[in-house]
């Protein structure tokens, strides 16, 4: 099984990549950091774009874990860019049957922006053939969904 966890986090190390950690829990998985990769805006067109790249990464992958902190009352520009791009790019077919785990955290985010956030996610993994399998927003929804994670 292989496992990749997309961080749209800037920082590296910070809340969300820890709550995958717990999520993926004594599992094997890769870890892409967005902030690493130079992914355009939607319309835009530049030969040192890096979207094919995480596409192949995401390919290659049989359950997909998206993790953003959530900025702004809603996912972060990284990780919202990302599926911008898939729009008219992405074959619809082409991530079916992969799993689809979204991790959105944040200090204190209302309802409605977790809400929001999880209507996003799943409608990206309905669009391109994938099973969504849960959001994790806390330690304790990430212990709980481990379980599931096979």
């Amino acid at each position: 099984m292989n496992i990749l966890f997309i961080n749209g986090s800037p920082n590296h190390n910070g809340n969300t990549a820890a709550m995958a950690g717990e999520l993926l829990k004594g599992k094997d998985y890769e870890t892409l950091n967005l902030m690493d990769y130079r992914i355009y805006s939607y319309g835009q067109s530049f030969a040192e774009d890096q979207l094919d790249e995480v596409l192949a990464r995401m390919r290659a992958a049989d359950i997909i874990v998206i993790g953003s902190p959530l900025y702004w009352h809603n996912i972060c520009g990284a990780v919202r860019n990302v599926l911008d791009r898939f729009y008219g790019y992405v074959n619809r077919s082409e991530l079916s049957g992969k799993k689809l785990y979204f991790i959105f955290q944040g200090a204190a985010p209302e309802t409605w922006m977790l809400e929001a956030g999880e209507y996003t996610m799943k409608r990206f993994a309905a669009m391109y053939g994938m099973e969504y399998a849960g959001t994790i927003t806390g330690r304790k929804t990430a212990e709980q969904l481990a379980e599931r994670v096979r």
